[in-house]
């Protein structure tokens, strides 16, 4: 039996060192195919028949686990492979990982979104999801803001301020960007989730110590789901 592991890596991830992409580059992907093959009939591992047929079932195996191993092109609806930085954002990083087909909304509008926020000083962790605030029949509820009102953390604005109703974006969020006080929105319902976020962010003893500049890094993957004028 001949057991052959093949390995393929993100494309889209350029600098590993990026501290703001710090938690994404920690996400091993899932584990790789194992492919295994069998010869029709045992043979004898001193026999140059055998020798010439284990080469031949290699060389097979390798080009048939690479050829599947082939990173399929990105979906017609998706406008980005990369990072790119938002304008006017502030520093903060997008991800068009689905393009909308709706409208754009503008300041003064009323913007529903679903989002998952995880914080980076914590290797990921994810402290809210609105996926998780389900309604009465059990539907996800979104969260739901005026653009432009300043309730709510400054990278979320200038994230959702260029999407299209029906798009989902990833961003990182730069501490200057996120949350600058305790009263900033999307607040997690969870106490002890709400407690962690915080103390981690503001931190006396770790900002005292120069952290602050990481402390607060936030990914949002982030989906436009309405807009009301």
């Amino acid at each position: 039996m001949v057991v052959v592991h093949c390995h393929a890596s993100s494309p889209y991830l350029r600098d590993p060192h990026h501290s703001a992409l710090h938690y994404l580059l920690r996400r091993a992907p899932p584990s790789p195919p194992i492919i295994y093959a069998t010869s029709p009939q045992p043979l004898s591992s001193s026999s140059p028949s055998a020798a010439s047929t284990r080469r031949t079932l290699l060389v097979s195996i390798a080009t048939t686990s690479f050829s599947s191993l082939i990173l399929s092109p990105p979906s017609k609806s998706a406008t980005n492979t990369e990072f790119f930085d938002l304008p006017n954002s502030g520093g903060v990083k997008a991800l068009d990982l689905r393009a909308g087909t709706g409208a754009t909304p503008v300041d003064g509008d009323q913007v529903a979104i679903h989002y998952y926020g995880r914080l980076a000083a914590k290797q990921g962790w994810r402290f809210d999801s609105t996926y998780d605030h389900k309604d009465s029949t059990g539907e996800p509820i979104p969260f739901v803001f005026t653009l432009g009102s300043g309730k709510v953390i400054s990278g979320i604005e200038s994230a959702v301020r260029s999407m299209q109703v029906g798009g989902t974006r990833r961003v990182i969020i730069p501490p200057s960007q996120g949350y600058q006080n305790t009263s900033q929105e999307p607040i997690p319902p969870n106490f002890f989730d709400r407690q962690r976020l915080f103390t981690t962010i503001f931190n006396p003893t770790r900002l005292a110590n120069g952290e602050g500049s990481t402390l607060g890094t936030l990914i949002f993957d982030i989906e436009l789901i309405s807009i009301s004028h």
